[in-house]
């Protein structure tokens, strides 16, 4: 299997992370009805027709030994036998999962062998259920829906912190270390900031304003530091403090740096699409409120600031503060 890149791992999608971190046995049915190799077709037939599936494991002394399927009913009814035993026309090539392997291992298998149904087995190796595509599906499905719910209650949480605690100030504080060349999690901290600001109650306006100053800044310290640096941000119920700070190798001329295009990434970092220069300009278009300080050598520290208007606080309407 191919190495997935950091594009791609960009594009995964909630329901392809889902498969990965799903067992079989969270979406697969204990409710299986059986057969054994001694019955007839016709019993299959009976089976099938009355429980609404498209097939049965077969079980022989307590022991898995085989799937009879309706393409297999359908084979016997061709040739007028519907009275021979299961063991004739029953399968005996064995395609089944563990109720402990990820979800995606019965997709790969569905997609490999195009089967419509797998038996899944323990340790033991014993009978413990069976999974059909619908099954994968309705199990991804409620899975979607309990994050969905998760989500609600922690927005709900969070968007009463300022209300339900008393105090003649509140503030939420937020520390992230950033790394210096660490592209592969760039913007991590930017995101979890941004999630953060809208289960408190932020708009989306907001959110993308703090977002995109937050990425600028994280992005600057993983480019331009040694040791990479410290992203705080103070949150109140009507402003927002953002502090990116490092111990090296500072800015020599300041004024220069905040020009348009500027920037003393390297070659190799602005092949990759990075350092063009633009984000302290990019930052200044966000916040109300921009300071930089730095010393050759001693560190930068870019303090910004978000007022927030009435209609953007993250108070609650009925508080009194």
């Amino acid at each position: 299997m191919d190495t997935i890149t950091d594009q791609q791992a960009q594009g995964i999608t909630r329901v392809e992370e889902l498969a990965y971190e799903l067992k079989v046995s969270q979406a697969m049915s204990t409710n299986v009805k059986t057969v054994t190799p001694d019955m007839q077709m016709n019993d299959v037939l009976e089976l099938l027709r009355n429980e609404h599936i498209s097939g049965a494991p077969v079980i022989e002394n307590g022991e898995l030994t085989g799937v009879v399927s309706i393409e297999d009913l359908i084979r016997s009814m061709c040739i007028c036998d519907t009275s021979a035993p299961i063991r004739d026309f029953m399968s005996r090539k064995l395609i089944f999962v563990h109720s402990y392997d990820p979800l995606v291992k019965a997709i790969e298998e569905f997609t490999r062998t195009k089967v419509g149904r797998l038996p899944v087995v323990n340790e033991e190796g014993k009978l413990v259920g069976i999974i059909t595509k619908g099954d994968v599906t309705r199990g991804v499905l409620i899975a979607l829906q309990k994050d969905v719910q998760v989500e609600e209650i922690r927005r709900y949480r969070a968007s009463h912190l300022f209300e339900d605690i008393i105090s003649d100030r509140t503030t939420l504080v937020l520390r992230y270390q950033i790394k210096a060349n660490d592209f592969i999690h760039g913007g991590t901290a930017s995101s979890n900031i941004k999630r953060a600001l809208v289960r408190l109650g932020a708009n989306q306006q907001l959110a993308r304003r703090c977002g995109i100053a937050i990425y600028e800044s994280e992005m600057n310290l993983i480019i331009h530091t040694l040791y990479g640096g410290t992203i705080r941000v103070e949150i109140e119920p009507n402003h927002i403090i953002i502090e990116a700070s490092d111990e090296g190798p500072g800015i020599i001329d300041i004024a220069k740096a905040m020009q348009p295009g500027f920037t003393t990434a390297p070659e190799e970092v602005r092949e990759l699409g990075f350092g063009a220069g633009m984000g302290l300009n990019n930052i200044m278009r966000c916040v109300d409120h921009l300071n930089l300080e730095s010393s050759p050598g001693r560190g930068t520290k870019l303090e910004m600031k978000i007022f927030l208007t009435p209609n953007e606080s993250l108070r609650q309407p009925n508080s009194q503060e």
